[in-house]
């Protein structure tokens, strides 16, 4: 098992390594510059910054700095804001995208499995379809019409909680973008589990659990939900990364200092340095939850070996 992880961080570089070289000449292509304003900067001042940042060389050798920097763990400068480099906004940012993202996870798994859960047993029950129901209904809804319309019912309407801004991030201020956030993974995860308790439910060793007269709670818990959860934490990996890493649609409309609302402001000011930045560490979290999500495969499935 060991060398099977230092074999996947060693495979895991040429991927970095292809997703960095992609992601710096797209941003590159796009009309603009970190420097371009409505009224144009003088042309004077427009050099001494070109110079300053390095792009007034040409772009494979802005490309080669970048990435002798970013061997060195220098992601930086952020060219928009000038008094920071993107390691000290990550360094703000990043804590605050990860709790928002950690505790929608955490809360989307117990409530989705539970309902999904609750489903499989309670099938073709009045149950059974008002979870369905729900969840079908849950995942077309959008994050980006959940988010005002909480914003607007539950901040404007009847003031219970703040409609925006992170104040230190306060229980109060946590709860419209974690809902926002942990709503439609309540829905994909219940629907997943279901079907896979449904699945593990006619399988030949839950079968042979019961024949041998273990009791329904063991069997439940340790046979049958441990089999339907495969499917889960396999979308669990790469979905985990993207809410870690910062949803830019909730960050943007509650007013969330997290990394994705970087990442668009970083896009919208054609900041290379920052949007380079939020695609590297997003890469390595694909990267890290791949490899956690394979682990925990392997110990929920006996017969999954990585020797």
């Amino acid at each position: 098992m060991f060398f099977y992880v230092l074999r996947r961080l060693a495979g895991a570089i040429p991927t970095l390594f292809v997703i960095v070289t992609i992601s710096f000449f797209m941003i590159r292509l796009a009309p603009g510059g970190p420097f371009d304003l409505e009224r144009p900067l003088d042309p004077l001042i427009m050099q001494n910054l070109e110079r300053v940042y390095n792009l007034d060389k040409p772009v494979w050798q802005q490309y080669l700095l970048y990435l002798s920097n970013l061997a060195h763990g220098d992601l930086g400068p952020s060219f928009t804001r000038r008094d920071f480099s993107v390691a000290d906004l990550f360094r703000v940012g990043l804590p605050v995208s990860i709790m928002i993202g950690g505790l929608s996870i955490l809360i989307a798994l117990v409530l989705g499995t539970f309902f999904g859960a609750l489903a499989a047993l309670r099938q073709n029950s009045w149950v059974d379809y008002m979870v369905v129901g729900v969840a079908t209904f849950g995942i077309t809804i959008p994050p980006f019409i959940v988010a005002p319309i909480l914003s607007l019912l539950f901040g404007v309407m009847m003031g219970w909680l703040p409609a925006g801004g992170w104040q230190s991030g306060s229980i109060r201020h946590l709860i419209l973008p974690v809902a926002t956030l942990a709503l439609p993974q309540i829905a994909i995860i219940a629907r997943l589990t279901r079907g896979a308790t449904i699945e593990a439910l006619r399988s030949n060793h839950v079968r042979t659990a019961r024949a041998y007269g273990l009791p329904n709670r063991v069997v439940l818990i340790v046979h049958t939900l441990r089999a339907a959860m495969l499917p889960v934490v396999s979308y669990l990996g790469p979905t985990a990364a993207s809410l870690l890493t910062g949803s830019v649609v909730v960050e943007t409309i509650f007013g969330i200092p997290g990394i994705g609302r970087y990442f668009v402001q970083g896009a919208l000011g054609r900041d290379y340095t920052l949007v380079m930045g939020t695609v590297v560490v997003i890469a390595c979290f694909v990267v890290v939850f791949n490899l956690i999500v394979d682990l925990v495969y392997a110990w929920l499935d006996p017969r999954v070996r990585y020797d």
